[in-house]
């Protein structure tokens, strides 16, 4: 998907991202080797306070990630960053020397109105927790990550990836969107302590339905270009689509169960017990550890789209950011609850919904309801 703008792929971006897919360890070792050179350039580099959003896809995300990207000082992936995202500052220089005619703003592959380019921010570093971690995305066993589990070899490449990725876009602080990365908020706040972390919560109906929306498009998509389903699991996206993999949040039972209701005439339960799933992992996370829970807001979708200043004025706070009134009322200004689709969901399966997920959700305090 060039640009990450529609169901096309690039004939460039197929052919490099099957390249560092064959060879990943010969592009970590260049990653290495890009780092060294650098040396004097990242000294003076620190990781100080990133921030990480992490939520289930259609959790209202990519809506932070944009607003986010545009306070001065943050530094993010782009969708240009990729495939070659192991050696970000060759790579960017590459980008940079090669004319190329700036596409115009179009509609993303999930046509839910957000306009991207190649320089919009976008989840890339997925990339990098699938090269050291073999089973991120093995729904046959647990995807989670907590605070004791450590993996040095991608804790000093992590770093120093981050580093790089600051000094190409002239920032000061990290800011990442990773949906998986809702499993690894212990591991992450280990690595750094000062972390800020943005957890996005839906109300269940119509995250359900976004989510419904979402793997149908995808599976229609793929189906017509098997070249799609390559893309998907070279950058690391496996929310929809054919190879769709949920996450492992430590029942596999659970997850075979969801993996088989959604392929099933069921999507209904199966969506919504993933939901479940996920969020109560979430939320057992934050009531086991109190520094974690100091280190994380709950971004609530329906109280951002009734309130956005207030919402992105709590997140500014939290992150220890000062955009300013005119920047968060600029932003506020475009954003507003999806009204392109309904949910259309039976009281059947509206009941289903209901007993999956009333539970979790009332500790999160987002509705369930229609």
């Amino acid at each position: 998907m060039s640009g990450g703008k529609s169901m096309d792929i690039a004939g460039d971006t197929a052919f490099f991202g099957a390249m560092v897919e064959r060879m990943p360890g010969l592009w970590a070792k260049l990653g290495n080797i890009e780092t060294s050179y650098l040396k004097g350039d990242l000294d003076g580099i620190q990781v100080q306070s990133p921030i990480y959003i992490a939520g289930l896809a259609r959790s209202g995300s990519t809506i932070l990630l944009e607003v986010l990207s545009r306070v001065q000082g943050l530094g993010t992936h782009r969708y240009r960053d990729f495939p070659l995202l192991f050696a970000p500052v060759a790579w960017n220089w590459f980008l940079d020397k090669t004319p190329r005619k700036p596409p115009a703003p179009a509609e993303r592959a999930h046509k839910d109105r957000i306009l991207v380019t190649p320089e919009s921010p976008e989840a890339m570093e997925e990339v990098l927790w699938m090269h050291f971690f073999a089973d991120a995305h093995n729904p046959a066993v647990n995807n989670t990550l907590d605070g004791s589990s450590r993996n040095s070899a991608f804790d000093a490449f992590y770093r120093d990836h981050i580093r790089k990725l600051l000094l190409v876009r002239k920032a000061r602080r990290y800011l990442s969107k990773g949906n998986y990365n809702i499993a690894r908020l212990p591991y992450l706040l280990a690595l750094f302590p000062d972390a800020r972390m943005l957890l996005p919560v839906r109300d269940p109906v119509s995250h359900i339905a976004s989510l419904i929306k979402q793997h149908r498009l995808f599976c229609e998509a793929e189906a017509q270009d098997e070249r799609l389903v390559a893309h998907m699991r070279r950058v690391g996206h496996f929310e929809f689509g054919l190879d769709l993999r949920p996450i492992n949040t430590g029942d596999t039972a659970l997850t075979q169960e969801i993996q088989a209701l959604i392929a099933s005439n069921q999507p209904v339960r199966g969506w919504a017990l993933y939901w479940s799933a996920v969020y109560d992992y979430a939320r057992r996370c934050l009531e086991a550890d109190p520094a974690l829970a100091a280190a994380t807001q709950i971004v609530r979708y329906d109280a951002m789209c009734a309130s956005p200043a207030a919402m992105l004025q709590t997140i500014a706070d939290h992150c220890g950011l000062a955009p300013g009134e005119d920047f968060i009322a600029k932003e506020a200004a475009g954003i507003s609850a999806p009204t392109y689709y309904r949910h259309g969901f039976s009281d059947a399966e509206l009941a289903i919904i209901q007993e999956c997920c009333s539970e979790t959700a009332a500790w999160f305090n987002v509705p369930v309801s229609a």
